[in-house]
């Protein structure tokens, strides 16, 4: 049996955007995948922490998700991110993902260690919260997407295609 892998992203927040690049590159994915019944999707979160994080946990309670990959957009950045940490505060809580080998041979994702203090860093927290005070074995990872465009979103798709074929193979980090 395949791992089962819930994917996120969330709506605009800004009046100027005309979409959430999070979301865009979900679309894709889901026009790509090739084992549906693998894949949840809870696309277009409203951006809003305690509503997001309320919407994940409920679906990651009733699916049960071997994995979860939460995304959000990230305007000023170039590359894909993988957030490292997430922070309520003062609390930290590490993704228990092994990031430096999930990431071996992507060279254009980048591990981030600020997720950013908006809902994106408020979503993740709360998912990696929940997975360790339930004491869940359920892989969490959140990824920032730089805005798509005609020049980088074949290659956004294909390293991002490429971290949930790895999370598929959990032995491998």
């Amino acid at each position: 049996m395949h791992p089962k892998i819930l994917l996120t992203s969330f709506t605009t927040w800004l009046a100027h955007q005309p979409s959430n690049a999070s979301d865009d590159l979900l679309a894709e994915v889901a026009s790509r995948i090739p084992s549906p019944e693998q894949f949840a999707f809870l696309r277009q979160l409203p951006v809003d922490t305690a509503q997001a994080s309320q919407i994940a946990i409920a679906k990651i309670k009733t699916w049960q998700p071997d994995a979860i990959v939460c995304c959000g957009m990230a305007e000023r950045r170039a590359d894909l991110s993988v957030e490292s940490t997430a922070y309520c505060g003062q609390e930290c809580l590490q993704t228990p993902v092994n990031l430096k080998t999930l990431l071996t041979d992507l060279e254009r994702v980048k591990i981030s260690h600020d997720a950013g203090k908006f809902v994106c860093e408020g979503l993740y927290y709360a998912v990696l919260h929940f997975l360790h005070t339930q004491a869940l074995s359920a892989s969490c990872l959140f990824v920032h997407v730089p805005i798509l465009t005609p020049t980088n979103k074949a290659v956004i798709l294909e390293d991002f295609l490429a971290i949930l074929q790895r999370l598929q193979n959990p032995e491998t980090f």
